[in-house]
């Protein structure tokens, strides 16, 4: 088995129902293909990671970076793996949106953020790395 993560932005900031389809699309395809992975869009930004077969996730990736939708996709690490870190994740995805959401539930999402990464122990450094990024991207200051 196989995994990576990448980061990159989006051309244009994504609405709910935007994320909605783009995950309604992945979580398809992904199950065809028998691959999981967690994704994190926030004030612009995704980090992903997949994970599955190496052919299949590397298709994935050349989809993705393809995909008009974003740019500046970056690969930043990239294993053999024995087991999966998202074995029951289709695709993790939690509706913020910021226009209808106050500094509290912001907050609280970017909390349960951090403490979702500390408790999932990453049995690989492309997971390792995948949570370190999410950690930097939330402690970013908004733009």
């Amino acid at each position: 088995m196989y995994t990576l993560t990448y980061e990159s932005t989006a051309v244009n900031i994504m609405t709910s129902s935007e994320m909605e389809s783009l995950l309604e699309e992945a979580r398809t395809h992904n199950k065809s293909k028998d691959i999981t992975g967690c994704l994190i869009y926030y004030k612009g930004k995704f980090v992903q990671l997949l994970e599955g077969d190496k052919k299949e996730v590397q298709e994935l990736y050349d989809r993705i970076k393809k995909d008009p939708r974003h740019k500046e996709v970056t690969l930043f690490s990239e294993d053999k793996i024995i087991k999966r870190t998202f074995p029951n994740w289709g695709m993790a995805y939690y509706p913020m949106d910021e226009e209808h959401t106050n500094q509290y539930e912001l907050e609280q999402f970017k909390r349960n953020l951090i403490l979702l990464s500390d408790l999932v122990e990453p049995t690989n450094l492309t997971a390792k790395q995948f949570w370190k990024k999410l950690k930097t991207m939330i402690a970013e200051s908004p733009t």
